[in-house]
């Protein structure tokens, strides 16, 4: 296996609480699954969260070679959180093709976040 390609973001919190306020549902049904949705809402700093896996979600593009763009679905970035220390990531629709097409079989993400910050990092392997 060799890395393929390295990802990582950064991400304002009180911004990320912001949007939330702003537009609610529709802030968060464009962004987040709705198992990541329910993840992050049951969380006692379900801000912090939402802002990681966003950045999460911004570090596998960049993984991957690309930037977010129309066309692109955050939802097709799924941050998926068994044991929070280790977040898996799976990809599906136009960045499933992008994957396969840059012989990425699988990803490594790590995030961290502080009231202010949360920031991610995503290595793509192959």
């Amino acid at each position: 296996m060799r890395i393929l390609g390295l990802g990582t973001h950064i991400l304002d919190c009180p911004r990320v609480r912001e949007l939330i306020a702003r537009h609610a549902e529709r802030f968060l049904e464009e962004v987040y699954t709705p198992a990541e949705a329910a993840y992050c809402r049951d969380r006692s700093h379900s801000t912090e969260y939402y802002a990681a896996f966003w950045a999460t979600k911004e570090a596998v593009f960049r993984a991957l070679g690309l930037k977010w763009k129309r066309g692109l679905n955050w939802r097709d970035v799924e941050v998926v959180c068994e044991r929070a220390i280790e977040p898996q990531v799976r990809v599906t629709g136009l960045l499933a093709r992008r994957q396969q097409e840059r012989g990425v079989t699988q990803f490594h993400a790590t995030f961290s976040y502080s009231r202010y910050f949360a920031t991610a990092t995503v290595i793509a392997m192959g």
